[in-house]
């Protein structure tokens, strides 16, 4: 074999024996935030000025979850603004944001099991689904929630659209 070929198996080799990163940790997030901008359903059908523009004069928006098994302190959020009339996710990772505002962010958790189910759209687990059986435990303004159920189940699946391994908490 030659060298490059050699590197190229060892490459892949490498490449393929890394597991996804925890679910729900800080770099978790990241890539939530990163699917939640290639996501229409969330920037546009949200939408910039209407859903993301409800931030309380502070020009963002906070999505905080975490697993409920790992408990608060290992939250993550996401930051939504208004880009170009669209629901822009500017940030995902650690908390930034120690202060909620009840009236325009969220606070969201679940079991891992009900996350996946979320995560997977399964009947029962969608939106209204999740919130009626109290599968997501949920703070927040929950009428706007509400009047945005279809980008809301789009969110929740979102989290299942990120790979994480729930073995072990953030």
């Amino acid at each position: 074999m030659t060298p490059r070929i050699v590197l190229a198996l060892a490459a892949f080799a490498c490449t393929s024996a890394v597991s996804a990163g925890t679910f729900m940790d800080a770099a978790w997030a990241s890539a939530a935030c990163a699917k939640w901008n290639q996501t229409q359903e969330l920037t546009d059908k949200l939408g910039g000025k209407e859903w993301a523009a409800n931030d309380a004069g502070r020009g963002y928006k906070i999505i905080q979850m975490y697993r409920t098994k790992c408990g608060e302190g290992t939250k993550v959020e996401l930051e939504i603004t208004d880009k170009d009339g669209k629901a822009h996710c500017a940030y995902g990772g650690a908390v930034k944001h120690a202060k909620l505002d009840p009236s325009v962010d969220y606070l969201m958790h679940a079991s891992d099991e009900d996350w996946a189910c979320m995560g997977e759209g399964k009947f029962g687990c969608g939106a209204m689904g999740a919130m009626a059986t109290m599968k997501l435990k949920f703070k927040g303004p929950k009428g706007e929630a509400m009047g945005v159920i279809g980008p809301f189940d789009s969110f929740l699946q979102l989290t299942g659209k990120v790979p994480g391994d729930t073995a072990a908490c953030p």
